[in-house]
């Protein structure tokens, strides 16, 4: 049997659980083939705001919920940073339920030294923190723009077509959304500077990002609603973002591969041996 991939760090945000969008499945595909020394989940695991209005919650959202309790049990540090989705799980903070640590924000010291900020972001975020109604309609319009893109992509798959999205495509290119996301990437810069940090670890805009931003190195873990991004520490301290969905299909396809192949070698090994009374007959 091959091999797990280690990372010395995984970072996950934004899975939005109770939201049929949620790319739950792949998800807990993604982490069952994988192993890690700690794990972040950066905010907006679960939709509590999807919650409310009506209540998805499918087996393979459990099946997510049962993977990261198994991956607490066998000795990975789990740490769970509520987001503004999840808000409710705040006042937990300081608590550890099933091995997961719940916390408001974290740091982490990478394996080259560096101190990162992990929160998920939407303190910095003047909507969600001084208009709550707007940031409720915002969330609606959302899921509405959301649904549209699920329908549209149905269409898409009847043609033969690969998955688009329309909200990512309209983030990129309303000039309000690239303002609101540079002003983000900056303000949650100053925050991880004046936590005296090296750089900021977080989610909130579903925009899946590495770069620096005024000499502060910023890491945006993406989502997995219209994305299926996650954000990678290595053993020696570099980061990277993966296509979770596409590494965690691309593990299994390879660990059946290897599973198929050894039980071919105990076939031919059982039809190698000679039978006992074959052995008998050969004696005489």
């Amino acid at each position: 049997m091959t091999a797990k991939p280690r990372y010395r760090t995984i970072f996950l945000s934004d899975l939005h659980l109770g939201c049929p969008e949620s790319r739950a499945e792949e998800a807990a595909e993604f982490l069952k083939h994988v192993e890690c020394r700690e794990l972040y989940l950066v905010g907006d695991i679960i939709d509590m705001w999807s919650l409310r209005r009506k209540w998805v919650w499918p087996e393979h959202h459990n099946r997510f919920v049962r993977r990261v309790l198994k991956i607490a049990r066998k000795g990975t540090r789990v740490v769970f940073i509520p987001g503004n989705h999840d808000e409710p799980a705040r006042r937990y903070a300081g608590l550890s339920f099933g091995g997961i640590e719940i916390a408001l924000q974290a740091t982490h010291i990478t394996a080259d030294g560096r101190t990162l900020l992990i929160m998920h972001g939407d303190e910095v975020d003047l909507v969600v923190k001084h208009a709550p109604l707007l940031a409720a309609l915002g969330g609606w319009a959302y899921d509405r723009l959301l649904k549209i893109n699920r329908v549209y992509n149905r269409l898409r798959r009847l043609f033969g077509l690969k998955y688009w999205s329309l909200s990512k495509y309209l983030k990129l290119r309303v000039k309000s959304a690239c303002k609101f996301i540079s002003k983000f990437e900056h303000a949650v810069a100053d925050a991880a500077r004046r936590a005296g940090a090296d750089g900021v670890v977080c989610g909130h805009i579903h925009k899946p990002e590495i770069s620096t931003v005024e000499g502060i190195a910023y890491y945006n873990c993406g989502d997995w609603v219209e994305e299926s991004s996650v954000l990678v520490e290595h053993e020696d301290g570099r980061m990277e973002i993966l296509d979770g969905a596409a590494e965690g299909a691309r593990l299994k396809a390879q660990r059946d591969a290897a599973r198929a192949e050894a039980d071919a070698g105990e076939d031919d090994d059982a039809e190698s041996v000679i039978p006992a009374r074959e052995l008998m007959a050969m004696a005489k």
